[in-house]
């Protein structure tokens, strides 16, 4: 386990019945779930299962009901014992711990976000979200002011003297999250915490999480059923089918070389308008020119040489500074002291690598030429045209 992995599980197994060994000992023999049940009625719920968490990622497990992603996440809490196999977080093997030593990782490492908010109805919100650090003995004074700090995180700081009642259900499960928040974990554990929620609230609660995890990078293990939320809200995800993790990637990964055909039906159809970014998609086929006055025939001929219409000027740190075009340097040259900034095509602004291509077909549809693509310092990527555009949209109907 280096440095950069926040959580390590290793031959992770989870069986429901009297001797779980003996089930384990038929798997590994090679039969299958299915045979192991007929023999011994006895059913393997997670199974020989292996994977790291990055730390500051969000880690999202998901797959069909029954595939084990909720036995899972329970495991990795020890809600619920491991038949086998290591779960491993600061150097500390869950799996292995007793109850006193479990209570006290919990508090100090790892909290957890249901599905349903949990909220008592006769405390206040401040009260609620404190209410996990009531329970391991944190005095009044301090327990209130991290609920507090919790609170304005999740944008409730005005509401901490509110009732549950008085909310609607996505400010309940904002609460629910500034409990687990106020015990300052190491790992977030939710399980399928939105799920309860209408669309709309829905979104706004995985933007509110996206804009927490921009600002605080916490390990974040979440557990969803909902493709769409885990392309959304996912640095990378795992797939479970049958108690088995069969792929971990990046959404980018698993859409382009899923691993079998169960990973592959998951992505039928799927909108790839909201799951890759400029950055993604970006093309470095362009002409690029550094950013001198003294060579505009030069970077005339570059155009012409290379069929081109446009060319793409930078700097020599490669930051993007503007865009010309062979009519446009024709006439600048023609002037009593030509500059290459004056050849400038006005009106072209960069994409942000980081924009998805959803949010910019518009934009690229309207520009004259490929619009360029830029990182967070400026530095430029590549270009993105409506042949790059229509190409990668293009990979939604062969997937469907």
């Amino acid at each position: 386990m280096d440095s950069g992995t926040a959580l390590s599980v290793k031959n992770l197994f989870k069986v429901f019945g009297a001797e779980p060994n003996k089930a384990i000992a038929l798997y590994r023999e090679g039969l299958s779930k299915d045979d192991v049940f007929a023999q011994t009625n006895m059913t393997i719920g997670v199974c020989d299962t292996t994977f790291d968490v990055r730390e500051g990622e969000i880690f999202v497990v998901m797959g069909l009901s029954g595939s084990g992603k909720s036995t899972l996440v329970r495991l990795l809490n020890r809600l619920i014992d491991p038949s086998a196999g290591e779960i491993v977080v600061k150097g500390e093997d869950i799996a292995k711990m007793s109850e006193k030593e479990l209570n006290t990782f919990r508090r100090e490492h790892i909290s957890m976000v249901f599905q349903s908010f949990a909220l008592m109805p006769h405390m206040t919100v401040l009260q609620n979200a404190a209410f996990g650090l009531e329970l391991s003995g944190v005095p009044l004074e301090k327990r209130q002011e991290r609920a507090r700090k919790a609170l304005d995180q999740v944008g409730l700081a005005a509401h901490e003297n509110s009732y549950p009642n008085e909310l609607s259900g996505g400010m309940q499960q904002r609460v629910g999250l500034a409990r687990a928040l106020a015990n300052d974990p190491s790992i977030l554990l939710m399980d399928e915490a939105f799920s309860a929620l209408d669309p709309l609230i829905r979104s706004e609660m995985q933007d509110e999480l996206l804009q927490l995890q921009e600002k605080e990078k916490r390990t974040i293990i979440f557990i969803s059923h909902d493709l769409d939320e885990a392309m959304r809200i996912g640095d990378r995800i795992a797939i479970m089918q049958g108690g088995l993790v069969v792929q971990v990637g990046t959404p980018d990964e698993i859409l382009n070389h899923p691993a079998n055909d169960y990973v592959r039906s998951f992505f039928r159809g799927v909108d790839v308008s909201s799951v890759f970014t400029a950055g993604d998609i970006a093309t470095k086929s362009q002409v690029t020119i550094i950013n001198r006055d003294d060579k505009l025939r030069a970077a005339r001929e570059r155009i012409a040489a290379a069929d081109r219409d446009y060319a793409y000027v930078v700097d020599g740190k490669q930051k993007f500074l503007g865009v010309v075009s062979a009519s446009s340097l024709e006439a600048e040259i023609g002037r009593a002291e030509p500059r290459l900034s004056d050849a400038f095509i006005p009106g072209i602004e960069p994409l942000t690598a980081d924009l998805r291509i959803g949010d910019v077909i518009a934009q690229v549809n309207a520009a004259p030429c490929g619009l360029p693509v830029v990182n967070a310092e400026g530095r430029y990527l590549g270009v993105v045209s409506r042949a790059v555009l229509l190409g990668a949209l293009s990979r939604e109907t062969e997937h469907a």
